[in-house]
């Protein structure tokens, strides 16, 4: 990356403050782009979901893993129910998602509880043999009495698709069939999944992030406190895919001392380690044991150390700076926190970052962990909260005395509860990430690059005023 005109910044720079400017190019389509990143990840598209307890779980991480990211399990859930979440993801399917499902005695009230948490919208009604035989959406509880049984709401004229079909012949048959999606088979018509149209289509645009057994990926992470190299070798033995050390202030001893800890493991994946904001964090971090260098302090939505501490740094300089060292190293580094909008996306890989961090924008979705609630105004939300909230403290030292506990609760560095609305338009994880790679992709053809790393060496990059941020944004009404 380079300036435009040859200028140097005299002052740090968040993604608000910067642009980039077309280059001229010959890459004619962006499905020509390759956003496969190179850190070890095996990541092919470069998204990484933060290890936050409100964002992080076993539906996101599946999700996400089928399109191509990663999910960080986090670090305060204790070790059996990690190694049962990492399990459990292995076994999903490459293509189609996993079904919810009631017995057609199971009532309405049931199936409005489980239908928010997938994005398909249904739920499968399945017979003593786990056969389908009905579907029900949220459309048809409407109006009806929550104790209505299944069988009386359903609707029984069922499209099913064998496992195994290609998605565009399963795209196909729903479109002809006039079905919205359509419960997956297996030989004996037991229900396997479920497809919908659109996820048909995203399996022809998507290579899911797959390990060496063509699983889908996983990582864990764990913090820097206590016996961490115990817990690291746990998380290994489950079968993480990427081991996340993570604490807020990543320059520090403690971090030092347990990423040597995990790296005399000899852990066989990729270690991120972090956060820091400077080339000498990275050095040092890097020095101990790090593959991955994350990179932020105080730019998440959650977070509130620059307003408490006023420690931090704005966070596409402290990416462009550190992304700068750990290449010259041969590490890489993940652009954490801070990301509003798909361009902050591009800008952070423009700055060097080999993947992208997302917490809070992912918390506002289906597949987050929390349950969907509703607004006095009608609209649909989920709680957040930051990971240094007094509310995290809580779930991190349940194992502490009632007098540690409290102590520790008072001091606290983010928000312990916030509303992150679904989007109307875009409520699951995946239209997020279509609304992502749109804008990645184009941003990679309007730089002449057909890889992250061409995207790297040809974006240019100007600083603008607030007014020229302002002039780039849509409007939805007339002036």
């Amino acid at each position: 990356m380079k300036f435009l005109n040859g200028l140097t910044p005299v002052h740090d720079l968040t993604y608000s403050d910067v642009f980039m400017v077309p280059s001229r190019s010959a890459v004619g389509s962006r499905l020509a782009v390759d956003l496969s990143t190179g850190d070890g990840t095996g990541t092919t598209i470069p998204l990484v979901v933060a290890n936050m307890t409100a964002v992080a779980g076993r539906r996101m991480a599946e999700t996400v893993a089928r399109r191509g990211g990663i999910a960080a399990i986090p670090q305060d859930i204790p070790i059996d129910v990690v190694a049962d979440v990492v399990e459990w993801v292995k076994k999903r399917d490459l293509v189609h998602d996993t079904p919810l499902t009631l017995t057609p005695h199971d009532t309405v009230g049931e199936a409005l509880t489980l239908l928010p948490k997938r994005a398909h919208g249904a739920v499968i009604v399945v017979d003593w043999e786990n056969r389908p035989i009905g579907v029900v959406t949220e459309a048809d509880c409407q109006g009806v009495d929550m104790y209505t049984q299944l069988d009386q709401v359903m609707s029984a004229e069922l499209l099913t698709l064998p496992a195994g079909l290609d998605p565009r012949a399963a795209f196909d048959r729903l479109h002809e069939g006039r079905h919205r999606l359509a419960p997956i088979v297996d030989g004996d018509g037991r229900l396997v999944g479920i497809l919908t149209r659109t996820g048909a289509l995203r399996a022809t645009l998507y290579q899911p992030a797959l390990d060496g057994s063509g699983r889908l990926r996983i990582a864990a992470a764990v913090g820097v406190n206590g016996d961490v190299a115990a817990k690291a070798k746990e998380l290994l033995e489950a079968g993480a895919d990427v081991l996340v050390v993570d604490t807020a202030h990543g320059h520090q001893d403690k971090m030092i001392s347990a990423l040597r800890a995990v790296r005399a493991l000899d852990p066989g994946v990729p270690v991120a380690a972090g956060n820091v904001v400077t080339a000498e964090g990275v050095r040092d971090l890097v020095a101990a044991g790090a593959d991955i260098v994350k990179v932020g302090v105080g730019p998440g939505a959650m977070c509130t150390t620059r307003m408490m501490t006023g420690v931090g740094r704005p966070q596409f300089s402290a990416v462009l700076e550190c992304s700068l060292e750990a290449r010259s190293l041969g590490r890489h580094v993940w652009a954490d926190g801070g990301v509003r909008h798909p361009r902050d996306v591009a800008l952070a890989l423009a700055a060097g970052a080999s993947n992208v961090m997302i917490g809070s924008w992912f918390a506002g979705t289906y597949e987050s962990p929390g349950d969907t609630r509703t607004a006095a105004d009608g609209r649909k939300y989920k709680e957040n909260f930051g990971m240094a909230s007094a509310r995290a403290v809580r779930l991190r030292t349940a194992e502490d005395s009632p007098f540690d506990r409290a102590r520790k609760a008072l001091f606290e560095e983010g928000i312990s509860t916030s509303r992150m609305y679904l989007d109307p338009q875009r409520p699951s994880v995946e239209d997020q990430i279509d609304a992502i790679v749109a804008g990645l992709r184009s941003a990679c053809t309007y730089a002449g690059a057909t890889t992250l790393d061409e995207f790297y060496e040809r974006a240019v990059v100007g600083v603008q005023s607030s007014s020229g941020y302002t002039e780039g944004m849509p409007l939805h009404q007339s002036w």
